[in-house]
């Protein structure tokens, strides 16, 4: 098992999208990068660690406040991430957190056979 973070933001049926991932998968952790809105309103069964970020501010701050609500709460060597939720700088922002984390990255998405890397 690995941990998940995941971008919990805007994109029609996205959220759905997570919600299975989460639903379905085996995770150790899971980590959803959102706002205050995702965090009012999205309902998982699952305990989830919210990183409500504001996606109004530059990228490096951005990247920041990931990477602080990250920080000492990964494990192993490599973490799940899944991006089909939100808009390109929160993308970057998730991606260069991780990394910089010293994380490597496998990326998983829900398809029609179920969760898979791709």
């Amino acid at each position: 098992m690995t941990c998940l973070v995941a971008c919990l933001s805007t994109g029609k049926g996205t959220w759905g999208h997570v919600s299975r991932l989460i639903a379905d998968g085996q995770w150790d952790k899971i980590f959803l990068i959102t706002n205050d809105f995702g965090k009012e309103n999205f309902n998982n069964e699952k305990q989830a660690e919210m990183i409500v970020v504001d996606s109004r501010v530059g990228l490096e701050d951005l990247r920041e406040k990931i990477k602080l609500g990250l920080q000492g709460k990964l494990t192993g060597t490599e973490v799940a991430v899944n991006l089909i939720s939100g808009e390109g700088k929160e993308h970057m922002a998730i991606l260069s957190a991780i990394l910089q984390l010293g994380f490597g990255m496998r990326f998983m998405a829900l398809t029609k056979d179920g969760i898979k890397e791709i």
